[in-house]
């Protein structure tokens, strides 16, 4: 890994941790997937906190995504045409937040209420 990444990385680390937004963001302002960030904070023994899908990273509980109230029937039917081997990628569920104007932890706890696990993570952490 290049140093400057290192730099980048441990740079943007709150607490000894780097938060799932500032993952991307290096992803992005350095043109890179975000998988190689997640093994890059991975081999520098850095955690990656804060999942903006609410799954992982959060304190006492780690997970904070609840089930929602009803999931609207055209967004379940989006959902379960995303999935890959029975569960939804990250991507599938950023994509979906993204398609329905809605927020990613909405799509979080929609798939809480169907059932539906969210896997693989973006950046390798699930």
């Amino acid at each position: 890994m290049p140093d400057a990444l290192a730099e980048k990385i441990r740079s943007l680390c709150k607490n000894g941790e780097l938060p799932c937004s500032m993952a991307f963001e290096i992803a992005e302002s350095e043109g890179l997937p975000p998988l190689e960030i997640g093994a890059a904070a991975d081999l520098l023994e850095i955690p990656i906190v804060k999942c903006r899908l609410g799954l992982y990273g959060y304190k006492p509980e780690k997970k904070i995504v609840k089930p929602a109230q009803e999931v609207d029937p055209v967004l379940e039917s989006a959902l379960k045409e995303s999935l890959v081997d029975g569960r939804l990628p990250c991507a599938a569920a950023w994509a979906a937040a993204e398609k329905f104007g809605i927020g990613k932890m909405d799509v979080s706890a929609a798939c809480e209420t169907l059932g539906i696990k969210i896997r693989p993570c973006q950046l390798g952490s699930f």
